[in-house]
C-alpha cells in the first residue's frame, strides 16, 4: 500500500481546489479502505468549489473534496464483517450516528448529526478513501464503473420520484441537470402519463427529450406556465418535481399544479426568497416533499431494482469523462450547462 496519493483538495476558505499529495487514509476498527475506480461530480461540489454562503457556512478546510464514488476495497478494520477485500463497492455519503431519535425511528436519511464525506470529513476525490463499512453498497463485478459512482447520485432521483404516486400522471420536472434527467428516467420507469421539463440549457433539454420527456421547454425563450397550461387543456400537471432551486422554477412548478397535487423538492436555493405560501400551496390543498439525501436503504435498493430490472439505463446521462489530474476541466464541462454527468477517473 501507498504512502501517498493524489487527491483534489480544498487547501483554504475561499474559491478553487487544489490537486495535491497527501496521506493515504488510515482506517478504524469499523472501516474499510477503498481504492477509487470512478467518481463523479455533483451540484454540491460546484458550490463548494466557489464557496459560496453554503459551503462558507458549513465547511472547515483543509479537506478532500467529493462525496460520489465507486471501488475496490483493499482493506478492512477488525470488526468488518459485512464485506470483504476485492468487493465492488459504490458509497452511501452521509454517515449517521445510528442513536439520535431520528435514527431510531427510521428516518435516518435526515440524522441530526450527519456526516458528509468531502463535506464534513474527507472525501473521494482521491486513490484511495476511508469509508465506514456500514456505509458500503456492494455492486456487481461486472457492473460498469461509471454507472456505479451513479448510484448515489441516482439515489435522489429516485427519492423524489418515488415521493408521491406518478402512475398515469402529468409530471413537471424543472430542472434538467443530470440528477433531474436521472428523475425523468424514473418518472418513466414508474408509469408517468406524461413528463414535461424545463430548463435553460438546449443541450440538457435535448437530452431529456431522449430520455423520455412530452415536451421540453427553454424558459429564457418561452414561458413554461402557457406552454404547459395549453398542453394539458388548462388543468396543470399533478406532480412537480423541483431539482433546480431556480426560485423562478419553483414559483412557476407550484403554479403549474393542479390543486390537491403534490410537489417533491430536491433542488437547493442558493438564498432565501418570496414565495406565496398561502396562494400556492395552503389554499390550493398541495402536498409538498422536501427530499433530503436518499431513504436508508429504502431507496438504495429501490434503485438497485430499476438498474438490474432494466427499467432504468444510466449511460445516456454519462456525457463526459475526465482524468482527476484534468479536475479544471471536468468542473468547467459541468458547469458549462453542455454536459449530463460528469464522471473522473484516478
Amino acid at each position: 500500500m501507498p504512502k501517498t496519493m493524489q487527491a483534489i483538495v480544498k487547501p483554504r476558505a475561499g474559491a478553487g481546489l487544489e490537486l495535491r499529495e497527501v496521506p493515504v487514509p488510515t482506517i478504524g476498527a469499523r472501516e474499510a479502505l477503498v481504492k477509487t475506480r470512478a467518481m463523479s461530480i455533483c451540484g454540491t461540489d460546484l458550490h463548494i468549489l466557489h464557496w459560496d454562503p453554503w459551503a462558507a457556512n458549513r465547511l472547515k478546510p483543509p479537506l478532500i473534496v467529493g462525496h460520489e464514488f465507486c471501488g475496490d476495497v483493499v482493506e478492512i478494520g477488525r470488526d468488518v464483517t459485512q464485506i470483504k477485500i476485492g468487493d465492488f463497492v459504490s458509497a452511501e455519503s452521509h454517515i449517521i450516528d445510528n442513536t439520535c431519535d431520528l435514527c431510531r425511528t427510521g428516518n435516518g436519511h435526515i440524522c441530526r448529526n450527519t456526516k458528509i464525506i468531502g463535506v464534513d470529513r474527507d472525501g473521494c476525490y482521491a486513490e484511495y478513501v476511508a469509508m465506514p463499512a456500514e456505509n458500503l453498497w456492494l455492486n456487481p463485478p461486472d457492473m460498469r464503473a461509471e454507472i456505479a459512482a451513479l448510484m448515489e447520485n441516482f439515489g435522489n432521483a429516485v427519492h423524489t420520484g418515488m415521493a408521491t404516486p406518478v402512475v398515469a400522471r402529468k409530471v413537471l420536472v424543472t430542472g434538467c441537470g443530470p440528477v433531474g434527467l436521472m428523475t425523468i428516467l424514473v418518472a418513466r420507469a414508474a408509469g408517468a402519463r406524461s413528463i414535461y421539463a424545463t430548463d435553460i440549457s438546449d443541450y440538457r433539454l435535448n437530452l431529456a427529450r431522449q430520455l423520455g420527456a412530452t415536451l421540453t421547454i427553454n424558459v429564457t425563450r418561452e414561458k413554461a406556465i402557457e406552454k404547459i397550461f395549453a398542453a394539458t387543456d388548462g388543468e396543470g400537471v399533478d406532480v412537480l418535481l423541483e431539482m433546480s432551486g431556480a426560485p423562478s422554477a419553483i414559483r412557476d412548478g407550484f403554479a403549474l399544479l393542479k390543486k390537491g397535487g403534490a410537489a417533491a423538492l430536491l433542488g437547493l436555493p442558493g438564498k432565501a426568497f418570496e414565495f406565496d405560501l398561502g396562494d400556492l400551496v395552503i389554499l390550493r390543498g398541495i402536498t409538498v416533499y422536501g427530499i433530503a439525501g436518499r431513504k436508508l436503504w429504502d431507496t438504495w435498493y429501490e434503485a438497485r431494482g430499476l438498474i438490474r430490472s432494466g427499467a432504468v439505463d444510466l449511460s445516456p446521462i454519462i456525457t463526459h469523462k475526465f482524468k482527476m489530474a484534468d479536475f479544471e476541466k471536468a468542473f468547467a464541462t459541468m458547469e458549462s450547462g453542455e454536459s449530463g454527468k460528469v464522471v473522473m477517473i484516478p
